[in-house]
């Protein structure tokens, strides 16, 4: 295993810890303020792993998939951007926007983590079937 695969890894678990955190935070009665000093660094850290991890295949379902997991990393990171809005009532986010965005980057981001996986066994089962 690399140096680049470990970090990614170690950035990934961290970037998950804290999005897990900052998200339960207003749940377990802390206040917005401290989910969003979880949530940003966090997102950034998720974001960034998904972004620089190599995909291996490049067919028309992978690369769906793949545009799909990096919508999710980018809603990770556009919900502190939110969630700082809606603290400091800056217009035009005023409300629980951060809220949606965080909750469309879940269902993104569980989504390809079966998908993706699947997928790509798939695909290099069929190249070797091929050669």
């Amino acid at each position: 295993m690399s140096i680049k695969s470990t970090l990614l890894s170690a950035a990934l678990i961290a970037g998950g810890i804290l999005l897990l955190a900052g998200a339960s935070a207003p749940l377990l009665g802390f206040d917005e303020h401290t989910a969003l000093w979880l949530l940003a660094p966090g997102g950034v850290l998720f974001a960034l792993s998904q972004v620089l991890s190599p995909l291996p295949v490049s067919n028309p379902v992978i690369r769906r998939l793949r545009l799909q997991q990096l919508l999710g990393a980018l809603l990770l990171v556009v919900s502190p951007v939110l969630l700082y809005t809606h603290l400091h009532a800056i217009p035009p986010f005023r409300g629980g926007e951060w809220k949606i965005a965080l909750i469309l980057a879940a269902v993104f981001e569980i989504y390809t983590a079966f998908r993706l996986p699947a997928e790509t066994d798939k695909a290099m089962r069929g190249k070797d079937s091929a050669e």
